[in-house]
């Protein structure tokens, strides 16, 4: 908790920020798949497959994973006779990934202010 005046609480233990972090956006492939789909309107199955380098059922059990949380919509259709999926951010998912990558910043910059053993 903070003072009024925005300082920290000296009676409160300081939070790390790993505390934050969310498991279902933090996961090595969940936050790729978050981060492709920031990047994009829309992305196909098959090009997020490929660019994670996943087993379509690895993906697919990710995808429901996001899916479940409502951080990406799924949609299924036809590109001409070729069955296609379609993988898009919700809004929020894009939340979620934006408060990863904020937690994410906090860590690095605690990192890097903070002396190595060599430097004690």
């Amino acid at each position: 908790m903070t003072a009024e005046n925005g300082t920290p609480d000296p009676h409160e233990p300081p939070v790390h920020p790993v505390t934050g972090l969310d498991e279902v956006v933090h996961q090595r492939v969940r936050l790729g798949i978050l981060a492709i789909a920031h990047e994009a309107r829309r992305v196909e199955f098959g090009y997020l497959r490929t660019q994670l380098d996943l087993t379509a059922g690895n993906l697919s059990k990710h995808l429901s994973v996001l899916e479940t949380a409502g951080l990406v919509e799924i949609e299924k259709g036809y590109a001409g006779r070729r069955g296609r999926t379609w993988i898009t951010l919700t809004a929020a998912g894009a939340a979620a990934l934006a408060e990863e990558i904020e937690r994410l910043k906090l860590l690095i910059t605690r990192l890097e202010t903070t002396d190595t053993p060599e430097d004690r």
